[in-house]
């Protein structure tokens, strides 16, 4: 496939059934894939959104973002309305617009395991510091840097934040975020990983040593295939696009699968196909392509 002279090349061969079934899903990440650096959606990717619901392909936003940071992509999902966040520990309503979206499905973190997941990452890097992602709270440690443009609800030690007795401990914990100063992000991920083991799935998508923590076996990957066994959708139908190691899992499940061109080196590796980066409409790229290709 080549776009304005340039080719967008497969990084390992799509899978038989994916190349010969017509898509019915697409799956897109946001930041750094959708959206472009500046966080706007280009004219050329809204049409093209648009396009592909008109030919009757679902198309789901699969994103590590909160719910309520969707209002950027809100104006741009038409029929159906529903975004996977928080990297599959929630699916969202999006129907109502700004500030009125609604939980259809959540995936939580138990707060035993949360706490677990704390202590044993503060033992094998010292220096972590936390924030706790609720459905409708944000809360983080006094030394967790400003990484988020908003304000935290509340400021206190992780395990505080975690007890059985917090304020907000009846409101499910969907992702803890984890970052450190000094280490390398992705060696932190793997350190990460190893003392965590199956208590959490971690992952990352900043590409600061930001890692983002959720239940065990909760990923974009396994909500997306929750959701397209509602709908009797197979991977194989799916095309799906992503950039950072948070979309790994879902580009390996996905039937035809892309990585941007400012993708991280792991993203490629999965990926069964290359586009364009972000800013160069690489979706939109891709979804103009298998449209011309519909029966």
């Amino acid at each position: 496939m080549r776009d304005n002279g340039r080719v967008i090349s497969a990084t390992r061969q799509p899978e038989t059934a994916a190349e010969t079934l017509p898509p019915r899903l697409i799956a897109t990440d946001l930041d750094g894939t959708l959206l472009r650096d500046d966080k706007s959606v280009s004219p050329r990717t809204v049409a093209a959104l648009a396009a592909a619901e008109e030919a009757g392909i679902e198309v789901f936003f699969v994103t590590g973002r909160p719910a309520r940071w969707m209002d950027v992509v809100s104006d741009h999902v038409h029929g159906h309305g529903l975004a996977i966040c928080g990297n599959g520990a929630a699916v969202v309503d999006l129907h109502g617009g700004p500030g009125s979206h609604r939980f259809v499905k959540v995936r939580e973190l138990a707060r035993e395991n949360a706490r677990d997941a704390v202590r044993l990452l503060r033992e094998a890097a010292p220096g972590t510091v936390y924030a706790v992602e609720q459905t409708y709270g944000f809360y983080q440690e006094p030394a967790y840097p400003k990484l988020h443009m908003e304000i935290p609800d509340s400021l206190a030690p992780a395990e505080e934040l975690l007890s059985a007795d917090h304020p907000a401990a009846a409101e499910p914990v969907l992702k803890i975020l984890a970052y450190h100063p000094e280490i390398d992000p992705d060696a932190f991920l793997t350190l990460a990983r190893l003392a965590i083991g199956d208590r959490a799935n971690v992952t990352r998508s900043s590409p600061s040593a930001l890692l983002e923590i959720s239940g065990p076996g909760v990923s974009k990957a396994s909500t997306l295939a929750l959701c397209c066994a509602e709908r009797g959708i197979s991977h194989e139908q799916v095309v799906a696009f992503g950039d950072m190691p948070n979309d790994v899992e879902m580009l390996t499940w996905a039937g035809r699968s892309y990585a941007m061109g400012n993708a991280h080196p792991d993203v490629i590796a999965a990926a069964s196909g290359q586009t364009v980066a972000n800013n160069e409409d690489g979706v939109a790229v891709v979804i103009e392509q298998l449209l011309t290709e519909l029966p």
